[in-house]
C-alpha cells in the first residue's frame, strides 16, 4: 500500500556519481612571457650592481694592504740604521686585511655567481636564437638560491682565492724586502751569523724571528696550494653540472 511505503533514502535519491577523468599534469612551459623576461632583465641588472658594489669593497681592502706595505717599505729603507721591524708588523696587518677581504669576497661571490648564471643560461641561449625555457635546471637552481640564500664557497676557499690572486704577491714583496734589509743594512752581509743579530727584536732572539718569518710565509704558500687543490677537486665533482660558486 502507498501509506506503508518507506521514503527513499537521500543516497538513493541522489544521482550516482560519474567517474571523473584524472586531471592532466601541467606540462612545463616552453618559453618565458614578455613580462617575465623584463623582470629577469631587471633582476640581472640588480645583481650586477650588487656585485659591482662588493667588488669596490674588495678593492678598498686591497688598496689599504698595498698602501701599508708601501709605508713599511719607506720606513724600513729610509736609512741604513732603520729597523726592519715595520716589515714584520706589516705582515700581520696584511693578514688582517686578507681576512677582511675573504669575508667580503664570499658576499661578492653570491652576486657574481647569480649574474653569471643568468648570462650563461638565459642571455647566451637567447643571443644564439635558442629560447630559454622556464623549466630548465638553471631556473630551479636560481630559485633555490633566492629562497634559501647562502654562501657558495667556504671561508678557506675564499682566503685561498685572494691569496693566489692578490695577497700572495704582497706577502712575497714583504718577504723579499724584509730579508733584503737584513742582507744589506747597515752593511752588506759578510757572515750568515750576522743575520741573527740584525733580526733580533728586543729580548726575542733573531733566530726565532727569522724562523717565525719562514714558517709564516711557508704556511701561506702551503695554504694557497691546498685550497687550489680543493678548487680543482670541486670542479671535477661539478663537471657538466649547473652549479654556483
Amino acid at each position: 500500500m502507498l501509506g506503508n511505503r518507506k521514503p527513499a533514502s537521500p543516497e538513493a535519491a541522489m544521482p550516482s556519481p560519474q567517474p571523473r577523468e584524472p586531471e592532466p599534469v601541467k606540462a612545463g612551459r616552453l618559453e618565458f612571457t614578455a613580462a617575465e623576461i623584463g623582470a629577469l632583465a631587471h633582476l640581472y641588472r640588480g645583481e650586477v650592481y650588487r656585485s659591482t658594489v662588493w667588488r669596490t669593497r674588495l678593492d678598498s681592502s686591497t688598496n689599504w694592504a698595498v698602501v701599508t706595505t708601501g709605508i713599511a717599505l719607506s720606513a724600513t729603507y729610509s736609512n741604513a740604521e732603520a729597523s726592519p721591524l715595520p716589515m714584520v708588523l706589516v705582515g700581520l696587518l696584511v693578514t688582517v686585511f686578507l681576512l677582511f677581504e675573504a669575508r667580503r669576497y664570499r658576499y661578492f661571490n653570491v652576486w657574481r655567481a647569480r649574474a653569471r648564471l643568468l648570462e650563461t643560461d638565459f642571455y647566451a641561449p637567447m643571443i644564439r636564437g635558442e629560447g630559454p625555457t622556464p623549466n630548465a635546471a638553471w631556473t630551479e637552481l636560481l630559485a633555490k638560491d633566492y629562497r634559501n640564500p647562502s654562501y657558495h664557497i667556504s671561508l678557506a676557499r675564499a682566503i685561498g682565492r685572494r691569496l693566489r690572486r692578490t695577497y700572495g704577491w704582497i706577502f712575497a714583496i714583504q718577504a723579499i724586502a724584509y730579508y733584503g734589509k737584513l742582507a744589506i743594512h747597515p752593511l752588506p752581509l759578510t757572515a750568515v751569523s750576522d743575520i741573527w743579530d740584525r733580526a733580533s727584536i728586543g729580548p726575542i732572539p733573531g733566530a726565532i724571528v727569522v724562523l717565525a718569518g719562514v714558517a709564516f710565509h711557508s704556511s701561506w704558500v702551503l695554504f694557497a696550494f691546498i685550497t687550489r687543490r680543493m678548487e680543482i677537486a670541486d670542479r671535477h665533482t661539478r663537471h657538466k653540472l649547473i652549479a654556483m660558486g
